[in-house]
């Protein structure tokens, strides 16, 4: 199974570690050190050109995308991914 993130990306169920939510999560000196690592190891992918509002961390990277963590973790659920 797959799960859409916006504008034509999807990924793997399989690989799929977690989704977040950008602005209570960056709260965290942790999530923003991780965020600011993967960037600079070139594992972070930008879905959409608009302001991320969630991220999802899977196998292969990070995925910023504009859909809010809400809506990415009810398609998970329709998808039987969580």
């Amino acid at each position: 199974m797959y799960l859409h993130l916006g504008n034509d990306t999807v990924i793997r169920d399989k690989s799929l570690i977690g989704i977040f939510d950008l602005d209570n999560s960056s709260y965290s000196k942790i999530t923003r050190e991780f965020l600011t690592r993967a960037e600079r190891e070139r594992r972070t992918v930008s879905v959409s050109d608009d302001l991320p509002k969630a991220f999802a961390v899977t196998d292969e990277g990070v995925y910023l995308t504009q859909l809010g963590s809400q809506t990415l973790l009810r398609r998970a659920a329709e998808e039987d991914i969580f």
